[in-house]
């Protein structure tokens, strides 16, 4: 479809010539003479990209501009100067204007002005497509859940999205979901519309990560042919998402730090401080207090990240969300994968509900994934669930006690207590929370003397 243009200019032989040659040259041209006239076409055709005079005899081309903009902020307008009205168009590009071009101009100049324009308002439309698919995809009500601890960290979410200024930190075993808040704190709030921008710190080394979120000036190292800008500054005025932020050396945690303090940046190898809007967010699998006494983690960054906080927990225990997430993910699949799976039968559904779940809310998705491909019903069996990875370790689990010499029941329970004390690095809280008991029933087991 050809595009709709609208010429505005009070000279009736300059717009006569203008239709012609444009409509010659693929577009489906309207005219207007006067300011009225251009504002009631614009609102009748709504075209798609303007050709505005700046002197026309009812009123002000920047009039017309003003209230065009006010009307579609989008729709490219090309402002027609005099030499002598080029300071005007400059200041009809601060109001909006997308390009000016003077009198008298080359048609084929004006051809290049006007495909430029489109090709960035096709550009425009299509990130504002992106961002708005963005949003509704990462909205807070399309995170799956009836768990009533998953429903206050939304509540949380919400809040904090709406203040875009916080430091978050997000923690949570892996494949838990903590990538999926950060975007929806971020898609939800007033930083939405610029960049979130994700780097995995367990992925790179301690040179590369420094390069990648700072930037480097060139020659700051072997290799450093050009200046780079970091993450830092590619995501100004949107959200940094540090993920895996426990896996930072001390030197990247020093820098991270004076960017908390300060709000400024500066490159590897560089000398000048970069001034920067970035909210951060950050996540980590790890027990950051025990890095903290360990010594492998900054206490005061461990402060100045936390300033607001809060642990996901695991699948296995929301047990509840099981159900609901594999109806969706079944639902998902069927529409990539041009199945009708109508969901699990009885023992694969028992198999998948008493499942550990280590890999959480990822694990059960790719198990769900593979299980739709290989399904030749239509419904997923326990012959389509991998066995090595989650029906031979759920059945396996009361074998395992079976098999077992008897013991004593003491001795065994302090033996599965320090197992998954174990699991979870030390974390007597999390290792309660799990067992459900108190901290002081589980320092009564560990502490007890068994033969």
């Amino acid at each position: 479809m050809k595009p709709f243009i609208l010429i505005v200019d009070d000279e009736k032989l300059l717009l006569h010539s203008l239709k012609t040659a444009l409509s010659r040259g693929g577009y489906q041209a309207l005219t207007a003479a006067s300011g009225e006239e251009a504002l009631e076409s614009f609102r009748e055709n709504n075209p798609d990209i303007i050709l505005l005079d700046v002197k026309l005899p009812d009123m002000d081309g920047m009039q017309v501009l003003k209230k065009i903009k006010a009307v579609d902020g989008n729709v490219p307008v090309i402002i027609m100067t005099a030499f002598s009205g080029i300071k005007g168009a400059v200041e009809a590009i601060k109001l909006g204007a997308y390009d000016y071009i003077a009198k008298p101009f080359d048609i084929d100049e004006l051809k290049f002005v006007l495909a430029r324009s489109l090709a960035s308002q096709k550009a425009v439309a299509e990130v504002n497509k992106i961002r708005s698919t963005r949003k509704e995809r990462y909205s807070f009500d399309n995170i799956i859940t009836a768990h009533p601890k998953i429903r206050a960290i939304i509540d949380l979410g919400k809040r904090l999205a709406l203040n875009a200024q916080s430091t978050v930190l997000i923690m949570g075993e892996s494949g838990t979901g903590k990538e999926l808040f950060a975007n929806a704190i971020h898609y939800n709030g007033p930083r939405s519309d610029s960049p979130l921008i994700t780097v995995n710190c367990a992925a790179l080394s301690e040179g590369l990560l420094e390069s990648e979120l700072f930037g480097h000036e060139k020659g700051a190292f072997t290799g450093a042919v050009k200046q780079k800008r970091g993450m830092f500054e590619l995501a100004d005025r949107g959200t940094l998402f540090l993920d895996e932020i426990g896996e930072i050396t001390q030197k990247t945690q020093v820098k991270l730090l004076r960017f908390l303090e300060e709000k400024k940046i500066q490159r590897v190898g560089g000398t000048e401080k970069i001034e920067v809007d970035v909210r951060i967010i950050a996540a980590t699998n790890k027990d950051l207090v025990k890095g903290v006494r360990d010594g492998t983690f900054r206490e005061d960054l461990y402060y100045r990240l936390n300033v607001i906080s809060f642990v996901i927990p695991p699948l296995r225990e929301r047990r509840s969300d099981i159900h609901l997430l594999i109806d969706y993910f079944v639902d998902s699949y069927n529409r990539v994968l041009n199945k009708n799976i109508k969901g699990c039968d009885s023992e694969a559904l028992k198999i998948l509900s008493d499942y550990s779940w280590p890999g959480n809310i990822r694990e059960l998705r790719n198990i769900i994934e593979r299980a739709m491909l290989l399904s030749e019903g239509d419904s997923i069996t326990s012959a389509d669930i991998p066995l090595e990875n989650v029906a031979a370790r759920a059945k396996s689990d009361l074998a395992k006690i079976a098999l077992l010499d008897p013991i004593p029941l003491d001795k065994l329970i302090k033996s599965y207590t320090q197992s998954i004390l174990s699991r979870f690095k030390e974390n007597r809280s999390r290792t309660a929370d799990v067992l459900k008991i108190t901290r002081q029933r589980l320092r009564r087991i560990l502490s007890s003397e068994v033969d």
